[in-house]
């Protein structure tokens, strides 16, 4: 079979091949949910839980641990110290831990630098906090979590919950970037009524008055996080163009829907994170959960009441609440936006029946309590009794003045409750029969999607599609009118069409009627459909790291004007391969780190530079969400299955030298001057290493013209010059051994050139 053909029956495939989002995740297994862990700490001094006592209340300093073991692996030297407001109390045999690897020197656990553990305060059944994030993975990009059973200087202190930090790692690995503007929503002082993390705009503008209920976790972003405000609180119409709704929607009814209330929905508006991507939104991510489901009965009815619900309240808490109140301005944004509140609903419905009217969240919930049931027998700081932890489910528990209820208790109520409401019961459209008029469209090609919608307004189906992780999607609307390859007018058959631009397309589709809105698939945007084209994608020894830089001093300059790190790979083949699909990394224990964004194309016996310096990717180079350390760690290629198409482990890298495969492509790699997109094994910096066809490219990058300095034993030569996609642009023959080529007409980009076909060597056009 060519691979013409199966790149066809792969595109069939992939057409209604549906893809989560989650998959971006790291795969360590650390956060495993069906696994608890093992965290051994050892300190030197006897008083540890006094000078952690000590510096949470003066200026929260790490206390050096001698080592930590986790899971059987020692690490000595790491930073401890306790963490929490209303969890940690100096009493307690069992506070919140912070504790990270790399406080006092280089090193990680499967990747894992930070460690978050949180003591289970609140929580009678020990699992609300797994539980509530396995079911958030469904729909919105989440921390992991799941327990760790700690131990200090060989006592059992006992289980905690295991959560993924939200970190500029996290930013990394799902908003493929993690230097730009990024914020804690968690208030530094007790929040008011009036005064919290709500979003809500400051009349003065003036930064310092956000001071107290945010915390900047960027080098700055004060100011852009005042415009978000503003735009949130008065100018409403505007607010997608700032936040990406769709996951603040997902958000939103996530925590209305399971009455998680130490949120932005509860009387404090806090518990979640802000990162801007670079598509210049702001992306919201939940975290800390442990009072999910009942366990913070303060919703904040009005302006100045914490509003304290009882069990029957929030089994019946109103998916509008706060619909009107100024101070949850995010929400009246949703609710009187009447597509942004049908959304909200179908939101809401979706994760009503997935996962209560179907009762799966029972399921995880007793395989969760099975995991853990031995580790809380034997915890003898938990904050409840064993028996308690054995009823979590099913029976209410008196704290304090508040009623934490089972987790079933509240559930099996409140979703017959959701389910009859007319917001929700409403009947949405039926979206099916959705297609595609090409199966592998080819690259720059229009493509169609059609599909089969009933119960909807004529005006009220949209598709929603992009062309890799890193964008936004585009919303455009569809069409019955027999004019948008939909087959006849009014035949209920509706469709839209884009330029298939990349090598994968992902989309999805919306409608609504007056009452209501479905999406498909139901998870979208978390979840979406694929459509691959007909670009010949790499597989297992095509593609090899051919050369990297780790101590870029001053040799290569990005785009960017930096000099950062690089990564070289290179087409071992006579044709343009695309790399969608692929995955880079700087850490084998998380090899999906880095994703190729769609379209990304390595010229036929090409190279393809990857810079390692968490800048975002442009016309001109491709950028990875890493970068390389000069002190020595692992690179690694590979697939989605699992597949290693090469790798590499170095050691301490000297400044503006390389690592480079000699022989190219197959060879060791050895410590070269750095031979940048072109052959390595050069003899100077300006030979070409082919023992038969040597040229040299000057000026490079290069605007209007191009120098080629050609030697071969040939009287006659062949110069041509690729695009990305691997087409041909120029092609010229040459006798003389200086060619001047005119390059004013070709477009910014990557371009490949090539002498007899052979021996490719990288050219950068910028205007």
């Amino acid at each position: 079979m060519t691979r013409t053909i199966k790149n066809f029956f792969v595109g069939l495939l992939l057409l209604l091949l549906l893809v989560n989002n989650s998959s971006k995740a790291q795969t360590t297994t650390f956060y495993d949910i069906n696994t608890i862990q093992k965290i051994e700490v050892f300190f030197t001094p006897s008083d540890w839980d006094y000078q952690m006592d000590t510096a949470i209340v003066g200026a929260a300093g790490y206390l050096l641990a001698d080592s930590v073991k986790i899971n059987g692996l020692l690490l000595d030297s790491v930073g401890v110290k306790y963490k929490g407001n209303s969890s940690y109390n100096s009493t307690y045999g069992k506070n919140p831990l912070h504790i990270t690897i790399d406080q006092y020197k280089n090193q990680s656990y499967q990747g894992v630098t930070d460690i978050k553990l949180s003591n289970e305060y609140a929580d009678p059944s020990m699992i609300r906090e797994a539980l509530a994030y396995s079911i958030l993975n469904n729909y919105m990009d989440c921390p992991r979590s799941n327990f760790s059973q700690v131990y200090i200087n060989g006592t059992y202190i006992g289980l905690y919950s295991n959560t993924e930090p939200i970190s500029k790692n996290f930013c990394s690995n799902h908003f493929y970037s993690s230097e730009n503007t990024f914020v804690k929503c968690n208030p530094i002082v007790t929040p008011g009524p009036t005064t919290k993390c709500n979003l809500k705009y400051i009349t003065t503008g003036d930064s310092t008055a956000y001071f107290n209920f945010y915390e900047i976790k960027s080098t700055s972003g004060w100011n852009e996080l005042v415009k978000l405000c503003d735009t949130v609180t008065n100018f409403p119409s505007n607010v997608g163009s700032i936040m990406d709704m769709d996951r603040a929607i997902w958000m939103l009814s996530f925590d209305n829907e399971l009455v998680n209330l130490d949120s932005y929905t509860g009387a404090f508006c806090q518990n979640y994170y802000l990162y801007k991507d670079n598509n210049h939104r702001f992306n919201p991510v939940i975290w800390d959960m442990n009072m999910a489901f009942g366990g913070f009965p303060f919703v904040g009815a009005g302006y100045t009441s914490m509003g304290t619900l009882t069990l029957t309240n929030m089994q019946q808490l109103s998916p509008t609440i706060h619909s009107a109140d100024p101070y949850w301005p995010l929400l009246n944004d949703v609710m009187n936006n009447p597509m942004y509140k049908r959304m909200y609903m179908a939101h809401m419905r979706t994760i009503n029946n997935e996962m209560f009217v179907s009762n799966l969240y029972q399921t995880t919930a007793a395989t969760l309590q099975a995991t853990i049931d031995t580790a809380v027998l034997s915890d003898v700081n938990k904050f409840f009794s064993y028996t308690n932890f054995q009823n979590g489910m099913t029976a209410n528990v008196i704290s304090g003045s508040n009623t934490i209820p089972g987790i079933s208790n509240l559930m099996s109520v409140r979703q017959p409750y959701l389910s009859a409401l007319a917001d929700l019961s409403a009947v949405p459209p039926t979206i099916t029969a959705i297609a595609s008029s090409s199966l592998a469209p080819p690259i720059s090609s229009s493509v169609t999607i059609s599909a089969n919608v009933i119960n909807t307004n004529t005006n009220g189906v949209y598709l929603g599609y992009r062309m890799n992780m890193q964008e936004k999607f585009t919303r455009i609307p569809m069409f019955d009118d027999g004019l948008h390859n939909d087959g006849a007018a009014g035949d209920n058959v509706y469709g839209a069409a884009f330029t298939m631009s990349s090598a994968q397309a992902q989309y999805y589709i919306y409608a609504e009627n007056n009452t209501a809105g479905m999406f498909s698939p139901e998870r979208a945007e978390h979840e979406f459909y694929l459509l691959q084209s007909n670009v010949l994608t790499a597989s297992a020894g095509e593609v090899v790291i051919n050369e990297f830089m780790a101590n870029n001093l001053n040799m290569n300059l990005s785009e960017y004007g930096l000099y950062g790190d690089w990564i070289e790979l290179f087409n071992t083949t006579s044709t343009a391969l695309d790399l969608f699909g692929l995955y880079l990394t700087d850490n084998f224990a998380t090899p999906t780190k880095f994703a190729f964004p769609a379209n990304t194309v390595i010229p036929a016996n090409g190279y393809l530079i990857v810079w390692a310096d968490q800048n975002p990717t442009t016309a001109t180079y491709t950028h990875a969400n890493f970068k390389l350390s000069a002190s020595g760690e692992e690179i690694m290629l590979s697939n989605s299955t699992g597949t290693v198409f090469d790798s590499v482990t170095y050691g301490a890298q000297n400044p503006n030298v390389a690592l480079a495969r000699c022989a190219n492509g197959t060879g060791n790699f050895t410590s070269l001057y750095p031979t940048f997109a072109s052959w390595n094994c050069i003899s100077s910096i300006s030979e070409n290493a082919s023992p038969t066809n040597n040229i040299l490219i000057y000026p490079n990058p290069a605007n209007k013209n191009v120098t080629l300095q050609i030697n071969t034993k040939e009287k006659e030569n062949t110069i041509c010059i690729y695009n990305s996609l691997g087409q041909e642009v120029i092609n010229k023959i040459s006798t003389n051994n200086t060619e001047n080529i005119d390059i004013s007409q070709l477009n910014v980009g990557v371009y490949s050139v090539t002498i007899n076909h052979t021996n490719a060597k990288q050219l950068v056009i910028v205007k």
